[in-house]
């Protein structure tokens, strides 16, 4: 009988436990994954605490990658055998085997191992929708991200890097600014120690920046915004630190008229076409070697807790993955 991380309330990382699980046949188009590697990101922790609600009892997790076993009626893209990964199940990937709605679905390429595959598809397709759709970095820019050691950071880095944009980041210690500058960061700064809007200020003399990607929420508001030139677009995308205070709208038009938008991967990707367009996008860019996914741990699915407990403490970086 397989196992999976059931979430029976919402809480701290305790409430995680693995269990057997009865997992029936496939229905209609859906395919039976055995998961080889899962991908841990930040939305799970919001899920598992309630900051994003989702109905209980439940199995957290939307990446991983595996082969399929089964496959259900009218499935006709994949057959037993395929080596699958997924980014957008949203919860569900924190077990030995998982039923999956086809369309969610990713062919991997053999030059793609299974754990970078299990770690790049929400975070590189979430860096696709940032980089060539809310705004399309190009040849010139300069661009400021916020926890750029992070997964989506270095991965946002790169592709930045590679399309000829400087980037600007922001780390919090020495050995996380090491890191970033590895992977394409120009301009690591130390928030801990260093004001990162008098730093933008200095490396643009003066002209600021015509995006800011901020992951960190509370802790990065409103300086985020004053790292902006006029008609400026700050990229709200993720919570780290918490939420991104309530504050009246004619704040943007006291700071330059700027722009700001909260996006989500599963507007980017509401259909398997775009989804796989997305997902060959950054596919392309893994294996062209532009973009290296950094797998930096690797804890087993029963230590799922200790994982949240890390990558909340900021004590990761790069990628997490658990192993079945």
């Amino acid at each position: 009988m397989p196992k999976a991380i059931i979430i029976e309330k919402p809480g701290d990382s305790s409430v995680m436990q693995l269990q057997d699980i009865k997992l029936g046949k496939p229905r209609k188009g859906e395919v039976t994954v055995r998961a080889t590697a899962i991908g841990v990101n930040f939305i799970d922790i919001y899920q598992r605490t309630g900051l994003y609600p989702v109905p209980t009892p439940f199995t957290p997790g939307g990446e991983l990658c595996g082969v399929v076993e089964a496959v259900g009626a009218g499935v006709t893209d994949f057959k037993v055998g395929d080596r699958v990964a997924c980014g957008t199940a949203g919860t569900g990937c924190y077990a030995e085997k998982v039923n999956l709605n086809a369309g969610m679905l990713v062919k991997v390429p053999k030059q793609i191992s299974d754990e970078v595959a299990a770690a790049m598809m929400l975070k590189g397709m979430t860096v696709q929708y940032l980089i060539r759709q809310i705004y399309k970095v190009k040849k010139g820019d300069t661009i400021l991200v916020h926890a750029a050691a992070g997964g989506v950071g270095l991965i946002l880095c790169q592709w930045a890097k590679s399309l000829g944009a400087t980037v600007i980041g922001t780390v919090s210690s020495p050995a996380k600014a090491k890191l970033a500058k590895a992977h394409g960061c120009d301009y690591p700064i130390d928030y801990t120690k260093t004001d990162f809007v008098k730093k933008v200020r200095s490396i643009t003399k003066g002209a600021m920046l015509p995006v800011v990607y901020d992951s960190i929420g509370k802790d990065t508001f409103p300086a985020s915004l004053d790292c902006l030139r006029k008609f400026g677009l700050f990229v709200t995308y993720g919570n780290a630190s918490g939420p991104v205070p309530a504050f009246p709208p004619a704040l943007l038009a006291q700071k330059g008229s700027l722009m700001m938008t909260r996006p989500t991967l599963f507007n980017f990707v509401s259909t398997p076409q775009e989804l796989r367009a997305v997902a060959n996008d950054l596919m392309k860019v893994v294996k062209s070697g532009a973009v290296k996914i950094e797998v930096n741990h690797r804890y087993a699915l029963k230590d799922a807790a200790q994982a949240h407990d890390d990558l909340a403490a900021r004590k990761t970086s790069g990628s997490i993955v658990l192993i079945p």
